[in-house]
């Protein structure tokens, strides 16, 4: 009996076709688990991150029986930081009634830009515009450039301070308008206290020829459930020269349901 190889059976043209398609068919899932693999290490790896960013806040309170009150606050507030520059704009009111009475009516908003010159320091630009039914001064509007410094930017906290110069346009109860040139101090301070909470202090003044103007808030944040969240809040407002028979500083308490975006 003879054995033929089969070298002597096919030309090498066909052994060669033969053996790259052998390679291919035995390739080509392992070819197929690679791209699997890869477009599924892409989709873990995390999206780039978004230039925008916002919140959005609401909180209410009722209270029935020997007297009825109710109240209401909310703000919404938007950042746009593509680079080098920065961009925030907010607007938030607030409401109380007494036995269908109102006892409080505010509203503000504002925004501005800062251009970072390195990491600590930066110019900055801002309007603000506040309304109170039932302060001294029934509006406010000012404008102010100046230079900021991070003095403290870390991870889990940062510290800013701002001083600049600018204008303000009041208009008191009695209708008399009051126009001033200021100067603007303010600091802003956060300190995370771990994933889900944080402290956070803001405090501004503006000093003028003829009033000085002066605005703190506290807050501590807590993470609810993903991008919900719950803040407590305690902002002072004063003002140094008021009309007789207003009161130089109005204190706000707030409760609110804070959503991030």
């Amino acid at each position: 009996m003879s054995f033929c190889l089969a070298s002597d059976l096919f030309p090498p043209e066909i052994l060669l076709m033969k053996t790259h398609a052998r390679v291919f068919v035995l390739g080509f899932p392992i070819m197929l688990l690679g791209l699997l693999f890869s477009l599924l290490a892409h989709a873990d790896e995390e999206e780039p991150e978004s230039p925008w960013s916002g919140s959005a806040r609401f909180g209410y309170l009722a209270t029935s029986g020997n007297t009825n009150t109710d109240s209401i606050n909310g703000r919404l507030s938007v950042k746009y930081q593509p680079g080098s520059w920065k961009y925030h704009a907010f607007a938030g009111g607030l409401g109380a009634r007494e036995d269908g009475r109102t006892t409080a009516e505010a509203y503000d908003a504002g925004g501005g830009a800062t251009y970072d010159f390195n990491q600590f320091d930066y110019a900055f630009g801002r309007v603000n515009w506040r309304r109170d039914r039932f302060a001294g001064f029934k509006q406010q509007i000012s404008e102010a450039v100046g230079y900021g410094r991070r003095l403290v930017n870390l991870p889990r906290q940062h510290l800013n301070v701002e001083i600049g110069a600018g204008a303000r346009q009041s208009r008191r109860r009695t209708d008399e308008n009051l126009n001033e040139g200021i100067l603007r101090l303010a600091t802003d301070y956060e300190f995370r206290f771990n994933d889900v909470a944080a402290f956070n202090f803001d405090l501004a003044m503006e000093s003028g020829s003829r009033n000085t103007f002066a605005e703190g808030v506290a807050a501590i944040k807590t993470k609810l459930l993903g991008a919900l969240g719950m803040v407590a809040s305690y902002k002072v407002r004063h003002n140094s020269n008021v009309p007789a028979g207003n009161a130089r500083t109005d204190t706000f308490t707030a409760i609110s349901l804070e959503y991030k975006f």
